[in-house]
């Protein structure tokens, strides 16, 4: 299923400040759940700031927390990742794979082909050269 316009949107969203997509690194390198405290020590910012990124990413849906007590553990969840970053480069894919877009919108690449071997570039001749005064190639 295609992800709808508030998940892609709510999902760039939270990729677009760098200390998320920091956190979103660690998350899937570093292994299962980390803990609020370990994520915000590798941060200069403060750690309410941290929390602050988590929640967003949270909201988003690409990252959950199991709380335990005062603590909370982050997780990645690859598979909305995976599906609003995939789905929506999916949309970038040309309707077919013979497709291709042109200033006038959407052109067969074999059509485009045709044309440009029916219409072979006319050759310079020297002659051409020597009476426009212009220097031999």
């Amino acid at each position: 299923m295609a992800p709808n316009r508030a998940d892609v949107e709510a999902v760039f969203l939270a990729l677009s400040h760098e200390a998320r997509r920091h956190i979103i690194v660690m998350l899937s390198h570093l292994g299962g759940e980390l803990p609020s405290g370990y994520l915000a020590s590798k941060f200069k910012h403060s750690w309410p700031t941290t929390t602050r990124h988590l929640k967003v990413l949270e909201d988003a849906g690409i990252v959950e927390v199991r709380r335990e007590g005062r603590s909370a553990h982050y997780r990645l969840v690859r598979t909305k990742l995976a599906a609003v970053v995939g789905g929506w480069l999916a949309h970038l894919e040309p309707v077919g794979p013979e497709r291709t877009w042109t200033s006038s919108g959407p052109k067969s690449t074999r059509a485009l082909e045709a044309r440009a071997t029916a219409r072979p570039k006319p050759a310079r001749s020297a002659k051409s050269n020597r009476t426009s005064g212009a220097a031999p190639l």
